[in-house]
Formats: structure tokens, C-alpha cells, sequence
């Protein structure tokens, strides 16, 4: 259907539109994640998406279907890029999401109600707890990324191999310069 170049560009404009939406710059893997300047109510009001969520999130407010909240998708996203041999705390996870340590306990707790991830005792540190993805929260991921990948595809239809790689191309600058917001 698309040439491995296009594909790229596909995904290219895809990790752009998710750097954008969780508000945090985009150099090839996750880094400085703040929120976007219409997160707060203040900057702008709502997303440019409008209320009704982004287009791949199939009409859900802030996420995929179960999973409401830019905050609770990033959680599992940070989980899934995290190395296996490292045991990601709640302070790791409020790091990587950026949110205070409070909130990304509430998110983890949530999450674990929902079976997306574990959250167990440290077996090196009986004070801390670790979390990790369960296969719900990968499928869920997947699930996101499928939507949100056909959307991407379907606006592209009527786009040429070279306006899709120049959309590709700035888009993915513009979310780099994006100005972050804490």
C-alpha cells in the first residue's frame, strides 16, 4: 500500500501529533514532558482538536476509549519505554510524565484498577512499589496507536509521496520547538 518511505513519514507525522498532545518536544523518544499551553484553562482554553478529543482517540476527551486523560496515556507510554531491567517507582513515573508524585500515584492506582498495569512491593526496597505494564495496557498502546495511525493515513489520502514527507518534515520541527509549559 505505501512505500517504506511513506510509511516512515507516517509515523514521523504520527510520533510529531503525540509529542504535540502530551505536550512535550519530540527528538526521537520522550523528553521534557510538560503540558501543552491549553492544558492549564488559561493559555488557549481547549486543545485545537476542540472538546471532543483528537481524531485518534475516537472521540474520547483527552485519550483512548478507557483511558481518559494525556496524563494517563504518557504513564503507560513511559512504562512501555522503560527498560525491562529497570524498576520504575512512583517517582519515576511522576518524572516522566510530569505531574507531582500525588497524582502520579492516583494515575498508577487508576491504571491498576483498570488492569492496564502492576503495582508491587520492591522486592530490593519493601517501601517502594514498582510498576509495570500488564499485556491490557500494551494492547490498549497498540490499540491507540492503530487508531491513531488510520487517521493520520486517512487524512494523508489525497496528499502526493513528497507533500506527505514535507508534512512530515515540518510538522515534526514544529513539535521540536514547541514551547514547553510546566
Amino acid at each position: 500500500m505505501f512505500s517504506e518511505s511513506q510509511a516512515d513519514a507516517i509515523r514521523q507525522i504520527e510520533e510529531a501529533l503525540l509529542a504535540l498532545r502530551s505536550g512535550r518536544r519530540h527528538h526521537g523518544r520522550p523528553h521534557g514532558m510538560g503540558r501543552p499551553p491549553w492544558a492549564d484553562g488559561h493559555s488557549r482554553g481547549t486543545p485545537p482538536w476542540g472538546e471532543g478529543g483528537p481524531p485518534w482517540a475516537g472521540g474520547h476527551r483527552g485519550g483512548p476509549p478507557g483511558l481518559a486523560g494525556a496524563a494517563r496515556f504518557r504513564l503507560l507510554e513511559a512504562l512501555l519505554a522503560a527498560d525491562p531491567e529497570t524498576r520504575i517507582g512512583i517517582s519515576e513515573v511522576a518524572a516522566a510524565i510530569g505531574v507531582d508524585q500525588p497524582r502520579a500515584s492516583r494515575l498508577v492506582n487508576d491504571a491498576a484498577e483498570r488492569g492496564l498495569v502492576v503495582r508491587a512491593v520492591d522486592p530490593r526496597d519493601a517501601r517502594r512499589s514498582v510498576i509495570t505494564l500488564t499485556d491490557a495496557g500494551r494492547a490498549l498502546l497498540e490499540s491507540a496507536r492503530e487508531s491513531r495511525r488510520g487517521a493520520v493515513t486517512e487524512a494523508l489520502a489525497d496528499f502526493t509521496p513528497a507533500e506527505t514527507q514535507q508534512l512530515a518534515d515540518l510538522l515534526a520541527r514544529f513539535a521540536a520547538a514547541w514551547p514547553q509549559r510546566g
